[in-house]
């Protein structure tokens, strides 16, 4: 079991940029890949970008491919993911899952943090 603990949301500008961390808690982290998924205002929870448990295999969105870049420090059981060139319509609640890499996108465990509000203002 992992449970995970998101942060580093807020309110930047359009254009701006944000660096969203994960901590993770369980042994055994380094054996799942990760990922996150956000819920804009109104919409169904999305898949934004999955990283295997090497970091050898990363999936995108198309909505966020070339702005987003996701990490991971399997030493310090952390998910990182950097925003960059930040849209209004990127604004959401973002949440990191554990998981497995399918098809371009990640099945989650199951069982998600509280998640972190990213505002974006025009």
């Amino acid at each position: 079991q992992v449970q995970l603990v998101e942060s580093g949301g807020g309110l930047v500008q359009a254009g701006g940029s944000l660096r969203l961390s994960c901590a993770a808690s369980g042994r055994t982290f380094s054996s799942y890949a990760m990922g996150w998924f956000r819920q804009g205002p109104g919409k169904e929870r999305e898949f934004v970008a999955g990283i295997s448990w090497s970091g050898s295999i990363i999936y995108y969105s198309d909505s966020v491919k070339g702005r987003f870049t996701i990490s991971r420090d399997n030493a310090k059981k952390t998910v990182f993911l950097q925003m960059n060139s930040l849209k209004p319509e990127d604004t959401a609640v973002y949440y990191c899952a554990a998981g497995s890499l399918v098809v371009s996108t990640l099945r989650p465990l199951g069982g998600w943090g509280q998640g972190t509000q990213v505002t974006v203002s025009s």
